[in-house]
């Protein structure tokens, strides 16, 4: 058999068989990853240097604004952005304005003291869900402590000994919004246009080029979009850990975006054979 004709005859394969070659190529990279390297692009960088730089004893809010529909994308970014602050000694406060991301969130405060022994109320705060929407957002830039009367977990905020310094947005370094949805465009109108407060979003890949212009505007500091950045700031986050001796590394993300390449790369060989096919096969008339 000639190579034209080898090409021809792959590009008249029935595509059950490309269908499968996809599926396995996707399988096997989230059971054995190939860890393809991860570059930081400049949006993440930005969020992530900006928490980096940050004194110990900052308090950052980390708004789990976001629901299971989403969580592939966004929930691998929560948990890697908690983890982070905290190996910083940056306190997050979490909390949510969506009914549905308080398990979430609270599984990630959750990865983070099994993983790091993080403390509740000391290394971490949890305030769970507040319903309202635009209304908590105003009234956390007047007196957090009156919006949320109680946390999570039915500790008067009060007593919580790490918000003991926290009043309002004056007292947090940044607020980040994480979400599937317009919400974050509403932090950056009520918190940052009202109060002044930094505010970053980490939101879906196909929802990402609706907040360009609030980056654009100064009105978000940066931003985390897709299954790329939650790999990228996953892979950063692992690097720390490791500078640290902590060998408890989190891949979902890195293991979920190396299938994203390979499955792209594959269908982009079949493209590449199906047209070298087509043209040979028109030369051969």
């Amino acid at each position: 058999m000639s190579v034209r004709d080898f090409f021809i005859k792959l590009s008249k394969i029935d595509r059950k068989y490309i269908y499968l070659v996809i599926l396995i190529g996707l399988i096997i990279p989230l059971i054995f990853p190939p860890h393809f390297p991860q570059k930081m692009s400049p949006q993440v960088k930005r969020v992530f240097e900006y928490i980096d730089t940050l004194p110990k004893g900052s308090y950052v809010i980390l708004s789990a604004d976001y629901d299971p529909s989403v969580a592939p994308e966004v929930h691998p970014m929560y948990k890697a952005v908690v983890k982070h602050c905290i190996l910083r000694g940056v306190i997050p406060i979490g909390m949510t304005l969506g009914v549905q991301g308080a398990g979430l969130a609270l599984d990630a405060f959750t990865e983070a003291e099994r993983v790091l022994g993080a403390r509740r109320d000391t290394d971490y705060v949890f305030l769970g869900y507040q319903a309202g929407g635009a209304v908590v957002i105003l009234g956390l830039g007047e007196d957090i402590k009156s919006v949320y009367k109680t946390d999570y977990f039915g500790t008067k905020t009060t007593d919580i000994y790490a918000l003991k310094p926290v009043k309002n947005y004056r007292d947090i370094a940044l607020v980040i919004s994480f979400s599937g949805s317009a919400i974050p465009a509403t932090w950056a109108v009520y918190a940052y246009t009202k109060y002044g407060v930094k505010v970053a979003a980490a939101v879906t890949g196909v929802s990402a080029g609706d907040f360009y212009p609030y980056i654009q505007a100064g009105q978000f500091i940066g931003m985390l979009a897709g299954m790329k950045a939650a790999a990228e700031y996953e892979d950063a986050v692992n690097r720390i850990l490791k500078e640290k001796g902590i060998g408890k590394f989190s891949t979902s993300a890195i293991r979920m975006m190396d299938a994203n390449s390979i499955g792209q790369l594959l269908i982009i060989l079949f493209i590449i054979i199906g047209n070298i096919g087509y043209f040979l096969s028109r030369r051969r008339k």
